[in-house]
């Protein structure tokens, strides 16, 4: 019977233990670069099993929010390369998050202050975070209105994906990628019914709502090696304004369309994204999810999140639901959550007045646990 606190190899990526580090946006990267601060606040979570960076502009027109890092130029990609061997130095393992928000930015965030963009022209009923450069100050804004991608541009979207991964891997020194195709962000727009209407190849079907993910999927495979490529997942978040008429049946296909590439894990956000597990008007049925990508040959590590506590998290890998169980907002206030966890001791209460922007307050001053 496997343990939460046992290895597992998820793809490439040898995992010392089983708990990730979810993905957490923290508006700490001024003009899209890492920090120090930044180098400091990742090696400190190096005892996870797996640290997902916070999701990573793949281009300009990818940012969405106020000072999130990119990946797009070279002083971003060396400065992620000071934060992958500061974990490295620690013994840890990172991949990052491949971002591109689609309509879920603000024209002030857009190279030329162009509208944003998206499957189809449908505004989003969700905000962003804009920092005012003159004063510091953030503030949540409406979305902008976005303009819908013509079909000769799917392709460069694709090409992005892909640069943004070998970069990542070759020039940053990140273990692997995952590929952000959750929380109404442009890869779940195009998968999904509210937010896509188009009536060419990437719109209608089913699969045709996969194609863009698929291929992004594809051919950043090709490029570093499936077995170093994630993918994140929300069938049923209300996330930022976005449904499907049938996220079974998609989510099902889309599992069946991803066995054969090796990737490294699948990572599934259940329910409501920082909220309920289970939504009742929008049931759904996660072992079969999980059922359709191993009956059709994907052995990636199965990897959950949203709300696990302590005793949820051991009982989901012991029972063999899951591999891999990723925590988001404990890691923020307790970067020994691995051991905290281990010798079950008390967690330190996060501050979410704290969570984006700012400097180290509320960053990495978040103490932990001495121990041998």
């Amino acid at each position: 019977m496997p343990s939460l606190f046992d290895p597992i190899e998820a793809g490439s990526l040898r995992l010392p233990n089983r708990i990730a580090m979810a993905p957490l946006t923290r508006n700490r990267a001024p003009q899209a670069v890492p920090t120090q601060a930044m180098q400091t606040y990742y090696a400190q979570r190096a005892s996870a099993g797996l640290l997902i960076s916070e999701g990573t502009a793949i281009s300009a027109q990818a940012q969405g929010y106020s000072d999130v890092p990119g990946l797009y130029g070279e002083e971003q990609l060396q400065a992620w390369k000071k934060v992958t061997q500061a974990v490295h130095a620690k013994g840890g393992r990172i991949v990052t998050q491949l971002w591109h928000v689609g309509r879920i930015s603000h024209t002030t965030l857009q190279p030329g202050n162009h509208a944003p963009v998206a499957p189809s022209a449908l505004t989003a009923q969700s905000k962003t975070y804009v920092i005012d450069p003159k004063t510091g100050e953030g503030h949540f804004l409406p979305t902008s209105a976005p303009r819908a991608l013509r079909s000769e541009e799917l392709p460069g979207i694709v090409h992005s994906f892909t640069v943004a991964a070998v970069e990542a891997v070759q020039s940053a020194g990140f273990d692997g990628v995952e590929l952000h195709a959750a929380n109404g962000y442009l890869l779940d727009q195009f998968l999904k019914t509210s937010t896509n209407h188009r009536t060419d190849d990437y719109g209608g079907s089913i699969e045709n709502r996969c194609r863009l993910v698929s291929e992004c999927m594809l051919s950043v495979a090709d490029a570093i090696g499936g077995g170093k490529v994630g993918i994140r997942i929300s069938p049923v978040t209300p996330a930022n304004d976005i449904t499907d008429e049938n996220p079974q049946a998609l989510f099902e296909y889309l599992m069946r369309v991803l066995a054969p590439l090796g990737l490294s894990y699948i990572h599934v956000i259940e329910g409501s994204t920082g909220g309920p597990r289970e939504l009742v008007d929008r049931p759904f049925d996660y072992h079969a999810l999980k059922q359709a990508y191993r009956t059709a040959g994907g052995k990636g590590a199965w990897m959950v999140n949203n709300g696990y506590d302590r005793q949820m998290a051991v009982k989901a890998v012991e029972s063999g639901y899951a591999d891999v169980v990723a925590f988001g907002k404990a890691f923020i206030s307790n970067p020994d959550l691995v051991h905290r966890l281990q010798a079950n001791l008390p967690l330190n209460a996060w501050d979410s007045k704290r969570f984006y922007g700012g400097g180290e307050d509320g960053y990495t001053d978040y103490p932990s646990v001495a121990h041998s």
